[in-house]
């Protein structure tokens, strides 16, 4: 009799550890999200991290969930971001959002999170396909690299169309240069590739003068502005940036040699940040492609979130391997004035 009773004992415990009143089951409290980006001096990540922490504000007063985010910046160094995604791992991150700085080298990164099983967002710079597809719990946020391109293509052919002094020399051509953000990153070779291309599809000719390496970057934008002036001067036609910053480094040169701004070539960026989008209002540029900094910001919390409480992100609309893509909106001058950037639905 006294073994059943202390067997009846024995039970009721493990059913009251293994039932509802379980720590597994108690609800989550709080949760971990850990940012590495690969510059946070780049204008569009910067405006995107200052979305996602407005959001993760506003989710935890919805949710009562304490959302701890800490945003590391990687400075244009893999090691360094490796390092900081191993502090994450070993500080009990939830989840952990990458904005890579070399996209070709995640392998890092996808091995220690797949061995601590933490689940990786990359971000804004996309990995290759093949490194996506290693592991279930590796997820992408962006936009198509080559719909930005189409739209800058169209931007500039339907401007050339409409302004006859743009065509300074009457020929009847397009001449142009390309500032592109780095060497052999796909986001710079597809949107110029892109962009040409739909000018030329426009019946629009072109001729190329030059091209020069900015690494999305204003400040060398307008060094390399300088130069190419300096080289083909009023010849350039129109000025092709793979984004906003060195659309603005272009105008920046443009304006240090004090050269007036009816004389000045047509100047196409990508992105809409909130200082690409006043230069287009003003006039200085002839459109920008809208990158929906807000959309992606808001799709990662929220992918974020899902996989930091219950995991269960089927309620998550991911396209095919663990995507999410947000589509870009062509801003020409005309529409830059009334233009308004689409947000985050539900916050």
């Amino acid at each position: 009799m006294k073994k059943k009773k202390w067997l009846v004992i024995i039970m009721a415990g493990l059913l009251m550890l293994s039932g509802c009143g379980s720590v597994t089951d108690q609800p989550v409290k709080s949760i971990k999200i850990g940012i590495s980006v690969y510059d946070q001096y780049d204008t569009f990540v910067a405006q995107m991290m200052s979305a996602f922490n407005s959001y993760a504000t506003k989710k935890q007063e919805l949710t009562g969930i304490t959302i701890n985010v800490e945003i590391y910046n990687a400075s244009g160094s893999q090691s360094t971001q490796n390092e900081q995604v191993e502090s994450m791992i070993k500080e009990g991150y939830n989840v952990i959002c990458i904005n890579l700085v070399d996209r070709t080298d995640p392998t890092t990164i996808i091995d220690m999170a797949e061995k601590n099983n933490v689940p990786v967002i990359f971000f804004n710079r996309e990995l290759v396909e093949e490194d996506l597809g290693r592991w279930d719990k590796l997820y992408y946020v962006g936009a198509e690299a080559f719909e930005s391109g189409i739209m800058e293509g169209e931007l500039a052919a339907e401007a050339f169309e409409e302004r006859e002094q743009l065509d300074k020399n009457k020929d009847g051509i397009f001449q142009y240069i390309v500032l592109e953000g780095e060497v052999g990153h796909q986001d710079s070779i597809v949107r110029t590739e892109y962009s040409v291309n739909t000018i030329i599809q426009k019946g629009v000719p072109v001729e190329k003068l030059g091209y020069a390496i900015a690494n999305w970057n204003r400040a060398q934008a307008q060094t390399k502005m300088s130069q190419l002036w300096e080289e083909y001067g009023d010849k350039i036609e129109l000025v092709l940036a793979n984004n906003d910053d060195m659309a603005l480094g272009a105008i920046d040169a443009l304006k240090a040699q004090n050269i007036p701004q009816k004389d000045w070539p047509a100047v196409v960026g990508i992105d809409g940040t909130d200082v690409g989008l006043e230069a287009v209002r003003d006039g200085e540029m002839i459109g920008t492609v809208y990158n929906d900094k807000e959309g992606q910001a808001a799709s990662m919390l929220e992918l974020a979130y899902t996989l930091s409480t219950d995991g269960d992100v089927s309620s998550i609309a991911l396209m095919e391997n663990n995507t999410i893509r947000l589509p870009y909106i062509k801003v020409s001058a005309k529409e830059a004035k009334e233009f308004t950037p689409p947000g985050a639905a539900g916050y």
